[in-house]
């Protein structure tokens, strides 16, 4: 069975079919498998399905969940081995291996990606950065609204930008700048005050000859911090900006030859 945290919280089948779940269960359940496998005692279970107004008797309120949730794993067991929903003392395991969790995945595919790319195997770093981005769906966890899920979905932003900044940085290194273009802009509107994506859009459009468009993204990120911030680019993108004014062509991948022309802003 695939358990799914990278969009809405779903559980499918090894043939794709969607299993159903009431919500209370898809709340229990993706508790259950932010650490795969792992031992979840009732407080966290508590803490993190009823984070501000608690059952009379939260024990007796987890059961019924739980009886929910194995219920609805145990309809899909004709179609292969269902994750077992296991009472232990004072908590609960679901017995689920990393590999059926996108997000064990997902983290697993990063920590790879990121082998390899130290090892120099770049081509390999990016297929397997590939693979840990494709298996993301859209916001995660959007069908749960906790407490919990909210602080979730913070790490889980920050780990998808992350992924995505290491794959960019490769691409560059590789001089594929145009194949990364735009999902630097789309980085960059969704982390507006990200100096470090600033910074990979800036390089990335001077070295597809596009000088005018990369100063241009460096005013408007001064101007934004400027309004909204109180405060000036670090000492690293100002150089970064000096380095494309001039013209730098230390900046340009090996052997390449600078081709600059004008072109709107971002």
């Amino acid at each position: 069975m695939d358990i799914q945290l990278l969009g809405c919280v779903e559980a499918r089948t090894c043939t794709g079919r969607k299993v159903p779940l009431p919500h209370s269960a898809k709340i229990l359940l993706a508790t259950l498998v932010w650490n795969p496998g792992a031992f979840v005692s009732d407080e966290v279970l508590w803490e993190r399905v009823w984070p501000e107004r608690r059952p009379q008797h939260p024990r007796d309120a987890l059961y019924i969940h739980a009886t929910r949730l194995r219920k609805a794993l145990a309809a899909a067991e004709t179609e292969g081995q269902a994750p077992e929903l296991v009472r232990e003392r004072g908590g609960y395991v679901l017995a689920v291996d990393q590999d059926g969790v996108d997000v064990a995945r997902f983290r697993d595919l990063v920590r790879e990606a990121r082998h390899a790319a130290r090892d120099g195997r770049t081509e390999a770093a990016l297929d397997l950065f590939g693979r840990a981005l494709g298996l993301w769906r859209g916001e995660p966890l959007s069908d749960v609204r906790t407490a919990w899920a909210d602080s979730a979905r913070v790490t889980l932003r920050r780990e998808h930008r992350d992924a995505l900044v290491g794959s960019t940085e490769l691409y560059l290194r590789r001089g594929r700048h145009d194949e990364c273009l735009r999902q630097l802009n789309w980085l960059s509107d969704i982390h507006p005050f990200d100096e470090k994506v600033a910074g990979l859009l800036m390089l990335a459009l001077y070295r597809s000859g596009r000088q005018a468009d990369a100063l241009g993204c460096f005013r408007t990120m001064r101007m934004r911090m400027s309004a909204q911030l109180g405060c000036e680019p670090g000492d690293e993108l100002r150089a970064l900006h000096a380095r494309i004014l001039s013209r730098d062509p230390g900046l340009l991948p090996a052997a390449a030859t600078p081709t600059v022309r004008a072109g709107a802003s971002c």
